[in-house]
């Protein structure tokens, strides 16, 4: 019951004890976080407050308190004892504080350390991209070349324009003209087919006119 309540506890990434050790055993992880706390209390005004607070009533009362019941005078023995003692253990929670800081610094380290590995190995990957883009690019035809190259174009197709729109205008005004000169000659033709049909005419009437005015043989 005992190994397995044992098992049931153990965290996931910690092997399972299959036989018990003589040495007792300790959750580190659980004693480091203790030790990072009294550390941080002891490194806090508020301890150092408190301790100067005990520290005078201990002195006031062992000074000013009847010699009866003074259960630490002049020169403060147990004080100095008690004082020694906390000293003792502060030091080693303060020392295994700063190790777990300095394993979580140096992980810290490691990842900070990959980080900038695959940001330089992404940079590195980006900048041939970018590159390789560039020389494609310089490949292909820009956007002020064919920008270019489509202003010629639309100039050249408005001076056709402008050519065949001229070229209309004179072939409408020969027309027109040559319309003209067709309407007269015409208009001469009918004059002198009018002329000459009255000219017999006139001739046949003479002839008419002459027997009458003729002498008889």
């Amino acid at each position: 019951m005992a190994s397995a309540g044992r098992r049931g506890h153990s965290a996931v990434d910690q092997p399972i004890e299959t036989t018990r050790g003589i040495r007792p055993s300790y959750d580190s992880e659980r004693f480091g976080r203790i030790s990072e706390r009294v550390a941080r209390f002891i490194g806090s005004w508020a301890f150092i407050a408190w301790m100067t607070v005990v520290i005078l009533m201990w002195v006031a009362f062992n000074v000013f308190a009847p010699g009866g019941i003074q259960p630490d005078a002049y020169p403060f023995i147990f004080l100095t004892l008690l004082l020694s003692v906390q000293a003792s253990y502060a030091a080693p929670l303060i020392l295994l504080a700063q190790n777990r800081q300095t394993d979580r610094d140096r992980v810290q380290y490691q990842e900070d350390r990959q980080r900038n590995e695959r940001m330089l190995a992404d940079s590195d990957y980006l900048a041939r991209e970018v590159a390789s883009l560039r020389t494609s690019l310089g490949e292909l035809a820009t956007r002020d070349y064919v920008r270019s190259e489509l202003s010629e174009t639309l100039d050249a197709i408005m001076t056709r324009l402008d050519e065949l729109e001229a070229d209309r205008r004179d072939l409408n005004s020969d027309a027109v003209t040559s319309d003209a000169v067709n309407s007269d000659a015409v208009n001469s033709d009918v004059v002198n087919s009018q002329e000459s049909d009255d000219r017999p005419r006139a001739s046949t009437s003479a002839t008419e006119a002459d027997p009458e005015d003729s002498p008889p043989a």
